[in-house]
């Protein structure tokens, strides 16, 4: 395990065994990396490198664009997406790879909550991740269906999964209300592009088993 700090961000790499092996990003809110990664090991996953980000500034660098807050209580939303990107491509994956072994063979994009929206947004607008995982994302962002509906992905995206809990859309908030359907339409408007997409729903409310989930998400990438 190698852990530095780039702009205030930390970043843990958990190396591959061997050569030439995947590496996944995995936007993380708190530092629950190494949970994750636990549950990776009991799914007995092909050799792979996580590479973990956290103290981010989440409602800034997970946000595509500015929306007002959920609530009174809430923090706004102020689209830092494309900045936290460019310091992702520019500074994070360059110095990440350094410790890694060989070449990746592939690269993989995961998050959950904001950042499974943040997964998704990212892959279009770089070629630098050919598989993403939304889980739980929160695809109830304004704007963000329609977005991805007019948008094409960059380079050549294989593999998508996204996940939701099944009582995540039982809310009495307007906004989040919609989650469940733009999800499943968001899936489906990929898969009817060809691409392998799968869209699962998990039991539970938008804050059970995410470490869990997390891992079935990134399984999924890895099996594919």
């Amino acid at each position: 395990m190698n852990s530095f700090t780039i702009e205030n961000r930390t970043v843990t790499v958990f190396p591959a065994a061997g050569p030439d092996r995947p590496v996944i990003y995995l936007n993380t809110f708190g530092q629950e990396g190494e949970q994750v990664l636990q549950n990776l090991q009991t799914l007995e996953c092909p050799d792979f490198t996580l590479v973990t980000v956290s103290d981010l500034k989440w409602n800034h660098d997970m946000s595509p664009w500015d929306i007002p807050p959920l609530s009174e209580k809430d923090t706004p939303f102020t689209g830092g997406a494309d900045d936290y990107l460019k310091l992702l491509t520019g500074e994070i994956i360059p110095e990440a790879e350094r410790s890694v072994n060989g070449t990746p063979a592939w690269r993989g994009i995961s998050g959950y909550s904001l950042a499974g929206l943040f997964a998704i947004y990212t892959v279009c607008q770089t070629d630098l991740f050919s598989r993403a995982a939304s889980i739980s994302g929160s695809l109830w962002f304004p704007g963000i269906k329609e977005y991805l509906f007019s948008n094409e992905l960059k380079g050549k995206t294989d593999h998508l999964y996204f996940s939701l809990g099944d009582r995540e859309h039982h809310t009495r908030n307007k906004v989040l209300k919609c989650v469940r359907q733009n999800t499943e339409e968001i899936a489906d408007f990929y898969k009817r592009k060809g691409i392998d997409t799968v869209f699962r729903l998990n039991p539970g409310n938008h804050f059970k088993n995410a470490a869990e989930r997390s891992a079935d998400g990134i399984a999924w990438l890895l099996s594919r």
